[in-house]
C-alpha cells in the first residue's frame, strides 16, 4: 500500500516536471546537439552548400596556435574577473554592512556600474583609455605616473589587463549584492560570542564570517565564472580581440569567424569546444567546493 502511495506521487512528481524539461531540452539542449551537428559540415561565403567533412575542423582548430591562444585569453579573462569581482565585491560588502552615514544611497551608488549596458560600459571606456583625451592617461600624468600618453587597449602587453579592469568594474556590483545579503544573514550571537572570549574583528571574521558564508561564496564565484567565460560585448566593442588576437576569447572567435568569415562550421566546433572547456572549468570549482565542504566537516 504504501509502495504505491509512493509510485503514485513519483509519477505525480514526473507530471508536473515534464513541461519545465520538455522547455527546458528544446531551447538549451537540442541547440547544442544541432551545433554540435553543424560542426561536422564546411561552408564559406564562395560555398554555402554546408559539405560533410567529420571532425576535420577540429583536428584544423587544434593545430592552429590561434586556438591555443584563445584558449589561454580565456582563462587568463576569466580568472582575472572573477578574482577581482569577488574579493573587491566581499571587501565593499563588509564596508556597506556597516552603519554609515547615507548607506541607503552608497547601496545605490554601487550598484551604478552593474545596471548599464554592456556595450555602454565598453563605448565609455573606450573613450576613458583613449591615448590623447582619455581621462586615465590624463589623470595619471597629472600625478607623474607617466610622462606621456598609453594606448592602454592598443598595447599588446596591457590590452587584457585593460579589459579585465573594465570587466570587473561592471560586474562586482552583483558579487557585492550577493556577499552583503550573506553577510546580513550571519549568525549576530555567533559573532557576539566570539567578541566575549576576545576575538579581535579579523579573527571574527576569519572564524566567523567568513565559513558562514562560504557556501554563498562558493556559488557567487560558480556564477560569476560562467557570467565571464561568456562575455561578449565588452570585450568586442573595447577591442574586437585585438591586438594580434591578444584579448581574443571564445565568443569574440566564434563571432568573427562565423558572421564575419561565415565559415559557420567552423565557428560551430569552436562554440562545441568553448562549451566543454566550460564545463571541465565548472565541474572542477564543483569538485573543488564538494571536496572543500568535506575536509571542512571532517
Amino acid at each position: 500500500m504504501r509502495s504505491s502511495k509512493r509510485n503514485s506521487e513519483l509519477w505525480i512528481a514526473f507530471g508536473f516536471m515534464m513541461p519545465a524539461a520538455t522547455l527546458v531540452s528544446v531551447l538549451m539542449y537540442w541547440p547544442m546537439i544541432d551545433t554540435f551537428r553543424e560542426s561536422l559540415f564546411a561552408s564559406s561565403f564562395i560555398n554555402p552548400t554546408p559539405e560533410y567533412v567529420g571532425f576535420e575542423t577540429y583536428r584544423r582548430i587544434l593545430a592552429d596556435p590561434v586556438f591555443w591562444q584563445i584558449l589561454r585569453n580565456s582563462v587568463v579573462w576569466t580568472m582575472g574577473v572573477v578574482l577581482l569581482q569577488n574579493v573587491v565585491g566581499f571587501f565593499i560588502a563588509l564596508l556597506l554592512n556597516q552603519q554609515l552615514p547615507g548607506q541607503g544611497i552608497l547601496r545605490s551608488l554601487v550598484l551604478l556600474p552593474w545596471v548599464l549596458p554592456g556595450v555602454v560600459v565598453a563605448i565609455l571606456w573606450r573613450f576613458m583609455y583613449d591615448p590623447q583625451l582619455g581621462l586615465v592617461n590624463s589623470f595619471l600624468m597629472r600625478f607623474g605616473a607617466i610622462d606621456r600618453g598609453i594606448g592602454w587597449l592598443a598595447e599588446p602587453s596591457i590590452a587584457m589587463a585593460a579589459v579585465v579592469f573594465v570587466a570587473f568594474w561592471k560586474g562586482f556590483p552583483f558579487s557585492t549584492v550577493i556577499f552583503l545579503a550573506a553577510l546580513q544573514n550571519v549568525d549576530k550571537e555567533q559573532i557576539e560570542a566570539a567578541k566575549v572570549d576576545g576575538a579581535g574583528p579579523v579573527r571574527r571574521l576569519i572564524d566567523v564570517v567568513i565559513p558562514a558564508i562560504a557556501p554563498v561564496a562558493a556559488v557567487n564565484v560558480l556564477l560569476t565564472t560562467i557570467l565571464t567565460f561568456n562575455y561578449f560585448d565588452i570585450i568586442y566593442v573595447l577591442t574586437r580581440g585585438g591586438p594580434l588576437n591578444k584579448t581574443a576569447i571564445f565568443p569574440t572567435r566564434i563571432y568573427e569567424v562565423g558572421f564575419g568569415q561565415f565559415r559557420f562550421g567552423e565557428a560551430a566546433a569552436y562554440g562545441t569546444i568553448s562549451v566543454l572547456v566550460l564545463v571541465l572549468v565548472v565541474a572542477s570549482l564543483m569538485m573543488f567546493r564538494f571536496f572543500g565542504y568535506k575536509e571542512v566537516r571532517s
